[in-house]
């Protein structure tokens, strides 16, 4: 199982159920510090290129981090065979305000509200 846990977040891959689990806040500084977070994010892309990202008990993601994951949607959208589902929480405001832009970005992406 891939995992990076510290004492303000986690983020890990579920096999079972083919998601990537994002939980807690998320501030890193800049793009080199978000690196580990890309590499997993792209190491369980190369592996399973449909799949789920769940944000729902991420609470806080910084601009860093959200240009991270666009970044990440953008790579996605290049290699064109992925299925790539987010799910978010409709009560958290940076997820409500800034995931709709990933559409833009990739129009084949789901972002599922709950």
């Amino acid at each position: 199982m891939l995992e990076i846990k510290t004492d303000d977040y986690q983020i890990w891959h579920d096999l079972e159920t083919s998601t990537v689990f994002f939980r807690g806040f998320l501030r890193l500084a800049g793009m080199e510090e978000y690196r580990p977070v890309m590499e997993l994010l792209m190491n369980v892309f190369e592996e399973i290129p449909n799949f789920t990202i769940d944000l729902q008990e991420l609470e806080f993601l910084n601009s860093s981090g959200i240009s991270m994951l666009s970044m990440f949607v953008i790579k996605v959208r290049e290699k064109g065979n992925a299925n790539l589902v987010l799910r978010a929480s409709d009560k958290i405001l940076w997820q409500t305000k800034s995931l709709k832009n990933l559409q833009r970005l990739m129009p084949g992406i789901t972002i599922e509200f709950s």
